[in-house]
């Protein structure tokens, strides 16, 4: 008996938890699945009749596939963009002994912490200005890694201060040059670590929406933050079974990717946590 209910503790806590987790997305598919009229009828919130008909207007009246498009295609270049500044970055960094190490990466990291609430008047004067880029994706492109990388670098910092010097010297003595034991020892040790960027860093670009509804006014070349709102908010009418089907598209993948690596994901917080 004993060993039973110590068997069950277990699941009375996880369960209540999974419950509540879980109740967004099935309160999204619901939603999604009523017509408008029924959203405001309060006799219908479980008594309905199921429609696709918010998912056909989503996809044939909206441009959502096209914010879609745009969103994926500004997410893969910041990530790659990220990456190719964030890993030398925060080696070098994590590698650079005493108080300058230090210091240069919490100065980085402070760099994450300035809202762009602040910063997107500047920068708008600078995209169009100087770079001329008002109303194009490229604009985001530009402007993303500005609090992606910072980030990142503190992230990689931690993780790479977790792995041992000796291994690098092993592998100098075997022949290896300095960037090849970058690429061949320390790269495949800190898959959990870079994994975590590119998942943190994808999730911001999605979600971002200042910079976005700032530098981008046309509708085709919006991204999936701001062209939710936009079109399917009309003054004070809410196309809610779209915006659920919109927000339920997105959310389910990326809460499976955030499942599936989920051990890795963790792990990339905390690997440099006892350094």
């Amino acid at each position: 008996m004993h060993a039973r209910r110590r068997r069950a503790f277990p699941y009375l806590i996880v369960v209540p938890f999974a419950i509540i987790l879980a109740f967004p997305f099935v309160w999204m598919a619901i939603t999604s699945l009523k017509s408008n009229a029924d959203v405001y009828n309060s006799a219908k919130t479980w008594s309905f009749h199921p429609t696709l008909a918010s998912y056909g207007y989503l996809f044939h009246n909206t441009g959502y596939l096209r914010w879609l498009k745009n969103s994926s295609f500004v997410g893969l270049l910041v990530v790659l963009i990220t990456l190719a500044v964030a890993l030398p970055a925060g080696y070098a960094l994590a590698r650079l002994a005493g108080r300058v190490g230090r210091g240069l990466g919490v100065g980085i990291f402070l760099t994450y912490l300035v809202p762009p609430t602040l910063l997107f008047l500047p920068l708008s004067r600078v995209v169009a200005q100087y770079l001329h880029l008002s109303d194009r994706l490229w604009a985001l492109v530009v402007i993303y890694p500005s609090f992606t990388i910072p980030f990142a670098v503190w992230l990689l910092m931690g993780f790479f201060k977790a792995i041992p010097q000796e291994l690098e010297d092993a592998a100098l003595i075997d022949g290896c040059s300095r960037f090849g034991a970058l690429v061949r020892v320390v790269f495949p040790i800190s898959i959990p670590g870079i994994l975590t960027v590119v998942i943190f860093t994808f999730s911001l670009v999605i979600n971002e929406f200042v910079y976005a509804i700032t530098f981008i006014s046309s509708s085709t070349n919006r991204t999936l933050a701001v062209g939710v709102p936009t079109d399917l908010i009309r003054g004070d009418e809410y196309n809610w079974p779209g915006i659920m089907a919109a927000i339920l598209v997105v959310s389910v993948p990326l809460a499976l990717v955030y499942n599936a690596f989920l051990n890795r994901f963790i792990a990339g917080f905390t690997g440099g946590a006892f350094r």
